[in-house]
């Protein structure tokens, strides 16, 4: 036996019906929720950020047992920013991304340069460190580009970037090879060569022995700054990262970082 509607039934199921597309519409626009790691910050009171603690001066262990260095006051910087507490994450270059990824970090601040690669697959701050290799000297010997060194002594470690690059720059200057950074950083000591070609790390960790002949920056070899590593999408996040970046570089404190863990003034095109 057939059963047929009653007006109101069928009126009933013609609204339902009308009403399905504003439905599937509606949930087609809301799409799956995502997970915002500024707010997950927040919430958890936590800011998690993978450090060097063998890569002086950007991260080390000092002598109190406790992680030092240029990355290590950037992260306290990004932490106070958010207004929530710090905790470090020792890596090394080749597991940092992949805690970045896996959600054991939040942030990668390990001296960590960007390149093409590592664009496909997170997204970087605007530059908070400098990393160069150039050409440094005491503070008597007026250098301020390659046509200068014509008549001097450099001293550089053979197949270095910074030999290689000073190689092409600089045919007349006189280069003089060594076999390894401790050879070259003796020979400049010693003052068998006048000036040193080397990464900025190189030139710190010469300045930290305090040397009478303390070595300046003069020039650029080639720049390769470094910048704060996250995951992609992360667009809140990465632009409170950059607002206290360029907080800091405007009020002064990272170039107070610089001087203190660098021995130079921060490059003015950082």
């Amino acid at each position: 036996m057939t059963r047929t509607l009653s007006r109101s039934a069928r009126r009933a199921l013609l609204a339902a019906l009308l009403a399905l597309p504003i439905v599937a519409d509606l949930a087609f626009h809301a799409g799956p929720a995502h997970a915002d790691t500024l707010d997950n910050i927040a919430k958890a009171g936590v800011l998690k950020v993978a450090v060097p603690e063998d890569y002086p001066p950007f991260g080390s262990v000092g002598p109190d047992m406790k992680p030092q260095g240029y990355d290590i006051d950037t992260a306290a910087l990004l932490a106070k920013a958010m207004n929530v507490k710090l905790e470090l994450v020792p890596v090394n270059s080749a597991n940092r991304i992949p805690y970045l990824q896996t959600g054991k970090v939040d942030l990668v601040i390990s001296s960590l340069g960007k390149t093409p690669e590592r664009e496909k697959v997170i997204d970087f701050s605007s530059a908070y460190a400098p990393y160069y290799q150039g050409v440094f000297g005491p503070a008597d010997i007026k250098v301020s580009g390659p046509a200068d060194l014509t008549g001097k002594t450099v001293g550089a470690t053979r197949g270095a970037l910074e030999e290689i690059g000073l190689t092409q720059m600089a045919p007349n200057a006189t280069i003089k090879r060594f076999e390894d950074n401790n050879a070259t950083i003796a020979a400049f000591l010693s003052g068998q060569v006048q000036l040193i070609a080397a990464g900025n790390i190189v030139a710190a960790a010469i300045l930290a022995k305090n040397p009478p002949r303390r070595p300046e920056p003069k020039f650029v070899i080639k720049n390769s700054p470094c910048f704060v590593g996250m995951n992609k999408n992360e667009p809140r996040l990465q632009q409170k990262v950059d607002a206290a970046i360029a907080q800091a570089k405007h009020d002064g404190t990272l170039g107070a970082m610089s001087k203190k863990w660098f021995g130079a003034p921060l490059p003015a095109d950082l």
